[in-house]
């Protein structure tokens, strides 16, 4: 049976990265998307060039009813096969000041960034625990670790899934299912697109911004056999600005 992995948002940016990597792993790799079919084509088809295989799978995380039927659907067309493999990357900003933060700025933040958690790992940890075999790792943010003024929306969703991590990885530890977090700090992509590198960056020990392929990299440790006693971890990728 193959080995399937699911990275959510994983048509651009960090989640990108993720697809690309694990598709070389030899995963096959499930892209999710919401609305940029292109950006999700273009990721499949570079896949593909370099050998790997995977499909395209549109649905919006933060819709409960969406994310049940993709996944229902899907296994319904894949009779036999399951998803082991669980990236939750897909998240948004919507950043102000506290005192400005609109209602909706904050609702979306929320359900993008922590429902989603909460829809898709609960559709698919079942299969995990039967099967006895199960790799997660939350996508969160160096946010959810210190906090980040205009950041409260966010950094209160990111805290959440850390949270979360620390204690689902203490309740399927024994079917052989692993739960990490991967923090990352500033990373060149369309969510930073809009910061003052150059200012920034001197904030960095390493005096630079990241890059997605690092991400990713140590993502595909996490899910690889190299990290099998590895559980309930957040490990942090900044360059050393958090330490």
């Amino acid at each position: 049976m193959k080995k399937i992995a699911l990275i959510t948002g994983g048509s651009r940016g960090i989640g990108k990265a993720i697809s690309c990597q694990l598709a070389l792993d030899g995963f096959y790799v499930l892209i999710n998307y919401q609305t940029n079919i292109d950006a999700a084509t273009q990721t499949l088809t570079e896949i593909e060039a370099e050998g790997g295989h995977g499909e395209l799978l549109p649905f919006n995380v933060a819709d409960r009813v969406e994310v049940k039927q993709a996944l229902n659907n899907w296994k319904s067309k894949n009779e036999g096969e399951s998803i082991s493999i669980l990236i939750n990357n897909a998240g948004i900003r919507k950043d102000n000041l506290f005192i400005w933060i609109e209602e909706e700025q904050w609702d979306r933040v929320i359900s993008t960034n922590l429902n989603s958690f909460y829809y898709i790992t609960r559709q698919l940890i079942q299969d995990m625990i039967i099967g006895k075999y199960g790799r997660i790792v939350n996508i969160v943010s160096l946010s959810g670790l210190k906090g980040m003024p205009g950041q409260v929306n966010y950094s209160a969703a990111k805290a959440g899934v850390i949270g979360a991590t620390k204690a689902l990885a203490q309740e399927v530890g024994k079917k052989n299912i692993t739960v990490n977090a991967v923090a990352p700090g500033f990373i060149k992509t369309d969510m930073t697109k809009d910061l003052d590198e150059e200012t920034l960056k001197k904030l960095i020990p390493l005096n630079r911004f990241g890059n997605p392929d690092e991400v990713a990299d140590l993502v595909s440790f996490l899910v690889s056999e190299k990290a099998t006693y590895i559980t309930g971890e957040v490990i942090s990728i900044n360059g050393g600005i958090y330490t």
